[in-house]
């Protein structure tokens, strides 16, 4: 927006240039309480440059400031507060909503760059549980995100698809497999075996030779366990889907870590060829500074997770061009990605720089980590359809007589479950609970839609026209909701900056409160005067709603 840059200069050139415009912008801060302004400066970092106390310096630059945008300036304990022209602002906020429509707050800092985010991943054959959620809603939102800030963005699935757990489920499926059961449902039986060679293994340790020497099978081509493993990737493949599909959620590439196999060797030999390869108690190694070595190829010889993220890095890099590239994987893994990346500094690519890990916290249970080999998982399929039910329910107790009843009930179900975990930092962790999940009131995902949705039918009864958009004429209740959808492009770019989809959800749930408020305060369909300016707010609202619930995945129903 135009006023805060305009504010910005003011101050540089109230401050004699004694502080970066940069600084000034970190600087500037947001009252929490009207009566204080709109923007307020502290002047305390002034005082050695200056050698005045903040109080003086405060009321020195607020006697030098003025411009367009600006009603008034005081200066409080030190702090310089700025009230903005609400007829002029509002004016800008809303013209600028209503002609931009869904591209409102589009950033334009990442065109001509590519970016590619790996999230979601999940382990073939093993169930997609609550605890794939988090990466995969966060990966999928910090890539909406990343679009609306310019970036192309490739998202890629880099599935599970390999490694020793292959070989623990073949060695499982011949003692204890069943075919026609493993057909009907695949993940679920698979999961049973699965679980059942952990519980016999604590007992009997020759399983997991057994399952070592099947994996080794595998990785050199032995037919009869390839066919297996084909078989219990497309299985899964199929449930996977229909997450996906519940979730609204696309990808590019299903490239896993199996499309890596044949892309090793190269890597193994630019190690070799760069000195960087050492052994270490037969394994092979690159050693690294301040952190343990990365393990390249192990005493037997097979290939290590590290070996693979190595060779999807190059492949990613040459077939897509990326100017960044994000992994979204849980933060036990900081260790692995921050060696992987400085693996890839040592081999002298300066694009490794760009690659960052996008950490996030556990979904527990019961405060403890969801286990897949102890069988402590909560299917994420179950929890959607679960939402979906109680949304559906929901709705048939409070309007039995909406239209498309299943097709909201799925918005608004999936919806509560996306919000749930977004509306938290993604560092947190969240104690899994379905209760809390599907709340329908306070900050939920079925609070903003319904705010949405109320705002739909005002628009529908006002009979709003874009063409008959009015821009002035709001009374003083109105102005926190201008305020709010006035920072929707700031918001926009910190997500991005953060890579933190928490700081859209927060803010829709502010806006939400800001509307909310205004509308039990104000008779927005009576006085002819001023229900077109009343009506534009109201659309202007619903855009930016829409607009940021899209961006964390989640739809907005026009009726509840």
């Amino acid at each position: 927006m135009k006023d805060k840059q305009m504010i910005v200069n003011s101050l540089f050139e109230a401050v004699e240039g004694q502080l970066a415009k940069s600084d000034i912008e970190q600087t500037i801060e947001k009252p929490k309480f009207a009566h204080l302004g709109d923007y307020a400066f502290p002047c305390f970092t002034l005082a050695k440059i200056f050698r005045k106390s903040p109080n003086i310096i405060a009321k020195e630059i607020s006697e030098k400031i003025s411009n367009d945008f600006i009603e008034k300036v005081e200066a409080v304990g030190g702090y310089v507060n700025i009230f903005l022209k609400q007829s002029e602002i509002s004016k800008e906020v809303l013209s600028s909503i209503v002609s931009s429509q869904s591209a409102y707050g589009q950033q334009k800092h990442g065109e001509g760059q590519t970016i590619t985010i790996d999230f979601s991943s999940p382990n073939i054959a093993k169930p997609f549980s609550m605890g794939h959620l988090r990466s995969t809603v966060i990966g999928n939102a910090v890539a909406n995100i990343a679009e609306k800030n310019g970036y192309e963005v490739v998202r890629i699935n880099h599935l599970g698809d390999w490694g020793t757990q292959f070989g623990k489920l073949i060695v499982a499926y011949h003692l204890w497999g069943n075919k026609e059961l493993i057909e009907q449902s695949p993940v679920r039986e698979l999961l049973k075996i699965y679980v059942k060679f952990h519980e016999v293994a604590e007992q009997d340790d020759s399983l997991n030779y057994q399952a070592r020497a099947a994996f080794k099978k595998l990785e050199q081509g032995d037919e009869e366990a390839l066919q297996l493993w084909q078989w219990f990737r497309k299985a899964s493949l199929k449930e996977f889907e229909q997450v996906y599909g519940l979730l609204g959620i696309r990808f590019d590439s299903f490239a896993g870590e199996a499309f890596y196999n044949d892309k090793m060797d190269r890597v193994v030999e630019l190690l070799a060829e760069q000195g960087l390869l050492e052994e270490s108690d037969g394994a092979m190694v690159v050693n690294l500074e301040n952190m343990p070595p990365c393990l390249i190829k192990k005493t037997d010889g097979t290939t290590l997770y590290a070996t693979r993220d190595l060779a999807a890095a190059l492949y990613r890099n040459e077939t897509y061009n990326s100017t960044k590239s994000f992994y979204v994987v849980g933060n036990e893994q900081s260790l692995h990605f921050k060696q992987l990346f400085n693996v890839l500094e040592k081999m002298k690519y300066g694009w490794a720089k760009e690659l960052q890990h996008i950490p996030f916290g556990m979904m527990l249970k019961d405060g403890k980590k969801m286990s897949t080999r102890k069988g402590k998982v909560v299917l994420l399929e179950e929890v959607l359809n679960d939402a979906i039910q109680l949304a559906g329910k929901n709705i048939e107790e409070k309007n039995p007589n909406l239209k498309q009843k299943e097709e909201i009930a799925k918005m608004v179900g999936t919806g509560a479950v996306i919000f749930h975990d977004l509306k938290n930092h993604r560092m947190n962790d969240i104690e899994f609970s379905l209760e809390e999940m599907l709340n329908f009131e306070g900050e939920t995902g079925p609070y903003v839609q319904y705010t949405h949705a109320r705002i739909c039918s005002l628009l529908r009864k006002g009979q709003y026209n874009i063409k008959t958009s009015q821009f002035e004429g709001l009374s003083d209740e109105a102005w926190p909701v201008v305020i709010s959808l006035k920072g929707f492009p700031e918001v926009v770019a910190k997500a991005f900056e953060l890579a933190d989809p928490s700081q859209i959800a927060k803010y829709l749930i502010e806006l939400s409160r800001a509307f909310n408020k205004y509308y039990a305060h104000t008779r927005i369909l009576e006085d002819n005067v001023t229900i077109h300016v009343k009506l534009t707010l109201c659309a202007s609202v619903a855009i930016v709603l829409e607009e940021g619930l899209r961006l964390l995945g989640i739809q907005a129903p026009e009726e509840m």
